[in-house]
């Protein structure tokens, strides 16, 4: 049977994964693309997933667990999709951006898992809402700019 702490362990460990997803993303968006203001944005994001991850790692290592240091599976997976449609895109901006969108709609369903799940102890919801909220911010920024780029 799961303790109540190491439950907590396993929902935080799983947002340190995502957040490590988020980081490893835009570093290769960082690398992508040649445009410094994109280069700013996904550098700046990758620095907020950093972070977080950091405050997710401490809580996780004051309830005596170990911190996740992999990359989810499927972030493994869509990185290599991201690889591959920049490529084909010739590194197209607004396809850039869209991409990097996908990847903050499935960030946003991450954190939207654990918050709903009923298991997360309520002196981790404020760090955790606050956390999604910065997350959504970056989301809506990427959405503006895909909204108002040409596509080449």
């Amino acid at each position: 049977m799961e303790t109540k702490d190491n439950q907590t362990i396993s929902l935080l460990n799983n947002l340190i994964k995502t957040n490590n997803d988020r980081i490893e993303g835009y570093e290769r968006a960082v690398k992508d693309t040649d445009d410094t203001q994109l280069k700013s944005l996904f550098y700046s994001m990758a620095q907020e997933s950093r972070k977080n991850k950091n405050e997710l790692l401490t809580e996780v290592i004051k309830l005596g667990g170990t911190p996740e240091e992999e990359t989810s599976l499927t972030g493994k997976l869509y990185r290599e999709w991201m690889d591959f449609k920049s490529a084909l895109s010739g590194k197209d901006r607004k396809v850039i951006i869209a991409s990097c969108e996908h990847v903050e709609d499935v960030t946003l369903e991450s954190y939207r898992e654990v918050m709903h799940s009923g298991k997360l102890p309520a002196q981790y919801v404020t760090m955790i809402s606050r956390q999604n909220n910065d997350l959504l911010q970056s989301h809506d920024r990427l959405k503006l700019m895909k909204d108002t780029v040409k596509s080449l």
